[in-house]
């Protein structure tokens, strides 16, 4: 294959004038082709994600906390991520657009997460759904499956049950290791297109994904996953205490504190506006 022709077919940075879909999300796992997911919230940042070439984005229940200020995902409702989704969606062109699931909004029923997944669909333009959870939401990733809506699973650390975990702990140590990898098979059985191992041992992390023909995306999960995310605010050096799994990429926070000193300080003086940014 050329490298023309490959690059073509890559996730990350591919030319494909089309979404990318969870077709090539599994060819890329045949190809053993690692790539990478961020979460996003808004157009703006979406687009410029999209033009990067990153190939999918989520839309996480994170923006509970980075994007109404919540402590926790819980909070987060149906109501205040579509009109996030939406946003996401019209904003970018090629990825593949996934949107969390809330808390509360599909544990009740698989009747209940196919109401919620299917508003996403439809009134957002999602293209997938991710839930949280092992054996206890397998008849909600059947039933949505079979509906055709693409389910990526969340294995791990669940967020949405932190309460239960008795905090941000790393989950797979020991025997709940083979709970885990169980986990991740019947998720694969049951239809899941790919699933998210957070806060998990390395070592666990890269027998989970070998012992899987759909890939894994790891976050605090080591480097033997197919794909890695992280949350766009954390890489970019916006959240103040980020976890130990955060490699941060660059000082947003300080670019933006320099940049609207500047500003205040430009205004208080009466350096700006000049007669460049004014109308005659």
């Amino acid at each position: 294959m050329s490298s023309a022709h490959s690059a073509a077919h890559a996730l990350y940075g591919g030319t494909a004038g089309r979404r990318v879909t969870v077709r090539d999300i599994a060819a890329a796992k045949g190809r053993h082709e690692r790539w990478p997911m961020v979460t996003a919230y808004d157009a703006m940042t979406a687009k410029v994600f999209d033009e990067a070439g990153i190939p999918v984005m989520l839309v996480g229940d994170s923006a509970a906390m980075v994007v109404y200020g919540y402590d926790s995902t819980l909070p987060v409702t149906v109501d205040d991520l579509i009109p996030l989704t939406a946003a996401v969606v019209r904003g970018s062109s090629r990825a593949l657009v996934v949107a969390d699931l809330p808390f509360g909004s599909y544990q009740g029923s698989p009747q209940q997460a196919l109401e919620t997944a299917a508003r996403f669909m439809k009134e957002a333009g999602a293209h997938a759904v991710k839930l949280e959870g092992g054996s206890r939401v397998l008849p909600q990733v059947e039933t949505l499956v079979a509906a055709g809506v693409p389910v990526m699973g969340h294995l791990g650390l669940t967020p949405q049950s932190v309460n239960a975990f008795g905090g941000y702990r790393v989950q797979g140590r020991g025997q709940s290791g083979d709970e885990l990898m169980a986990d991740a098979k019947a998720l694969e059985h049951a239809g899941a297109f790919a699933v998210v191992l957070e806060c998990v041992p390395a070592e666990l992390a890269a027998r989970v994904t070998a012992a899987l023909s759909i890939p894994t995306i790891g976050i605090g999960a080591g480097p033997g996953t197919d794909a890695q995310v992280l949350v766009w605010q954390d890489l970019m050096g916006l959240t103040e205490r980020p976890a130990k799994f955060v490699k941060k990429y660059f000082d947003l926070a300080g670019a933006m504190d320099r940049a609207v000193r500047e500003f205040a300080d430009e205004v208080t003086s009466g350096a700006f506006p000049t007669a460049e940014h004014s109308y005659s």
